[in-house]
């Protein structure tokens, strides 16, 4: 590799992986195997003036190409702030063999020179970070053509005014606490719908026992973040909880999803049956779900430090897109379905009520993927490191809203919008089908 493609490929690595970097932190342990990559992200996280990175390298093995041992000055572990990084960037491209290790805008750890001799080389340290920022930890290897070997140990933490530790980032202290409220208010969302279900039941279909599912494990999946992330706070570790936070997480989405799209096709209360259409979009949504939370899974357990983390991020991101894309369907369906048949079955006012209610179905959820999946990720984008944790309120208050419009809006009671037959409005309701006011 030329030292110009070198630098390009460190310039590269640089602005793709603090692009799509995590700003969580806990205990890691990972096995590095014959890495020649000139730049690795093994973590970032958000530090007050008390944290502190606490490395150990055991099994160092350093093979260069050409048979020649590598200097192992140009081999080393080093923290950059995002504010640093654009002139480290300028370093690099000023300079194709400039080594990020020599830059004056780092806060360099150690090299491999600091290592112990062999056959352990292998090192223990722990450095204190006093100017409270988020940083990234790098590993960075200088030499070209230079594989690297090595089993890395990682605890990034912030000391407590009692001395204690905490693995959260600075702006994640608080998710604990805002998780555990919202599976609060989730529970008692759920005993609500119980209840209506049970005072309703002459008006309950099998549509509204899967919402409660669905609420049922909603809530269990922010218990269970509650849980992990304590853990993670106090430990460094998740105690398990994580698995069950994937397993929740995995079935809350499938059944999100699901329901999205059977409301959206007037299962169960509109028709007993599902059309071979909306058939065919939940097998594509369900297998779907299923690949993104193995992604979500990669991306959560291992992070930035493996090869393919990049290519898993862009997996989650394309099926979440499609996933999207493929619920608003059967609400179309259902509007331009309801349009058709309200030209020939003479139900004018009722069917006026059933389009009027799919219509602002359709609007709700559109909001809601919007607002989720991009004023969010805006949010966790121009957010300052320490306030991370609004755009988890912004996210679980919009989920918490859409939530309740929808379960309202179809709701089990005995008279709603969709038993609307007053006489008196039939006449101006046809006057309103005949509109263009439900074209999409």
């Amino acid at each position: 590799m030329g030292k110009t493609a070198f630098a390009t490929v460190v310039v590269a690595a640089f602005l793709l992986l603090l692009l799509v970097s995590p700003s969580t932190a806990e205990i890691k342990t990972l096995t590095i195997t014959s890495d020649t990559r000139p730049m690795i992200l093994l973590e970032k996280f958000g530090f007050t003036h008390t944290g502190h990175v606490l490395i150990a390298v055991s099994s160092v093995s350093v093979v260069a190409s050409s048979g020649s041992q590598p200097d192992p000055s140009r081999l080393g572990f080093f923290l950059l702030s995002e504010e640093s990084l654009l002139q480290v960037l300028i370093e690099i491209q000023q300079n194709p063999n400039f080594c990020v290790l020599d830059s004056h805008y780092i806060k360099s750890l150690f090299t491999f020179r600091d290592l112990s001799p062999p056959p352990a080389a292998s090192i223990n340290r722990n450095f204190p970070v006093t100017i409270a920022n988020e940083y990234s930890l790098f590993f960075a290897n200088c030499a070209p053509e230079t594989s690297v070997s090595m089993a890395v140990r990682t605890e990034l933490y912030n000391l407590d005014p009692d001395t204690s530790r905490d693995y959260l980032s600075a702006g994640q202290t608080q998710l604990p606490s805002l998780f555990f409220v919202f599976s609060v208010a989730y529970f008692a969302f759920l005993a609500l719908w119980f209840y209506l279900c049970h005072s309703n039941r002459r008006s309950l279909h099998r549509i509204h026992l899967l919402m409660g599912a669905l609420l049922l494990m909603k809530a269990l999946n922010l218990l269970c973040a509650a849980e992990d992330k304590h853990y993670v706070k106090s430990t460094g570790t998740p105690h398990g909880w994580d698995v069950l936070f994937y397993i929740f997480q995995f079935i809350r989405v499938v059944l999100l999803f699901t329901v999205i799209v059977l409301v959206g096709t007037g299962w169960s209360f509109l028709k007993p049956f599902l059309q071979e259409r909306e058939k065919k979009v939940l097998m594509i949504v369900i297998p779907l779900q299923l690949l993104a939370n193995v992604a979500s899974v990669v991306i959560g357990e291992t992070g930035p430090f493996i090869k393919d983390w990049v290519t898993w991020n862009q997996v989650f991101l394309l099926v979440d897109i499609i996933c999207c894309c493929a619920i608003i369907f059967p609400i179309v369906w259902s509007i331009r379905s309801l349009r058709e048949t309200s030209k020939t079955d003479g139900k004018a006012a009722r069917n006026l009520a059933k389009l009027t209610l799919f219509r602002q179905f359709y609007i709700v959820v559109i909001g809601y993927l919007y607002f989720t999946r991009i004023v969010v990720f805006a949010l966790k984008t121009i957010a300052a490191y320490k306030y991370r944790w609004v755009s988890n309120l912004a996210e679980e208050t919009a989920s918490l809203a859409f939530y309740v419009v929808m379960f309202y809006m179809f709701r089990p009671v005995e008279r709603n919008e969709y038993f609307v037959l007053d006489e008196e409005e039939e006449e101006a309701a046809e006057i309103a089908l005949r509109d263009e006011e439900f074209e999409l």
